[in-house]
């Protein structure tokens, strides 16, 4: 049994993995972390086989709910949920709400990198986001003008390994344990900061036209993606500057 916080956290999860198709999963956590380790230098990949092993437990049809009981079970020992691809923007989300419930006209929130605005900066105008150059991260290549809106961005350009003279992404794809690639960065823009958490990383595994084609699909929902050629790709209705 969990707090009723943690269940609609979880049903929320599951409701992604499903518009996804498990490109974003929670039951992530039952990788087995001695495959990646992001953390320290590799010399060389695992094989396919190997890789297919470390991810078997990875499947959020195994999570049942009890929306009754508020009971999450695990149908597989050794599942672990995770909620590091949602967690940072449900927390941003989660002290917008407080400030607004308390008065708070207008603020921005940065949650290590997710970012949620809302109201107007005191000079009237709207916030100003950078969007980061993938290849020099401290550079910005754009910008986006904000309110009653959220940013968040997944990318390779921060946590990676090097084997060999290639770049390998931290982001795995929970079908293969393999990382992905073609992709180095995916911003999402959404009106929930939560949401646009959640959904950077599975665009960046989906890939450049089958995640484009489902941003499109929902409402209020954008995204910009830069390949590894460092060609930009953008939803609908994206105006950079």
């Amino acid at each position: 049994k969990v707090d009723t916080e943690v269940y609609e956290l979880i049903e929320r999860s599951i409701a992604i993995s499903k518009i996804t198709q498990g490109a974003f999963d929670i039951t992530y956590g039952s990788i087995d972390k001695s495959l990646w380790n992001f953390d320290k230098n590799m010399t060389r990949l695992p094989s396919r086989e190997d890789a297919l092993k470390m991810v078997h437990l990875i499947n959020y049809n195994n999570v049942i709910l009890d929306p009754v009981a508020k009971t999450v079970f695990l149908k597989e020992r050794g599942m672990r949920i995770g909620f590091g691809g949602i967690g940072k923007g449900y927390a941003a989300e989660m002290a917008k709400n407080l400030l607004t419930r308390q008065g708070v006209k207008s603020g921005i929130i940065n949650a290590s990198g997710d970012l949620t605005a809302w109201g107007l900066q005191p000079d009237g105008r709207q916030w100003r986001i950078g969007i980061s150059n993938p290849e020099r991260p401290q550079e910005i290549f754009s910008y986006l003008d904000i309110s009653g809106k959220a940013v968040a961005t997944s990318g390779n350009y921060e946590k990676y390994i090097m084997v060999g003279e290639k770049k390998y992404s931290h982001t795995i794809d929970p079908k293969t344990g393999l990382p992905i690639s073609g992709v180095k960065s995916v911003t999402v823009i959404s009106r929930n900061a939560e949401f646009a958490d959640a959904m950077a990383t599975p665009i960046a595994v989906m890939g450049i036209k089958a995640g484009l084609y489902l941003i499109d699909q929902i409402p209020d929902l954008h995204c910009i993606i830069i390949d590894d050629d460092n060609i930009i790709y953008t939803s609908r209705d994206i105006n950079l500057n």
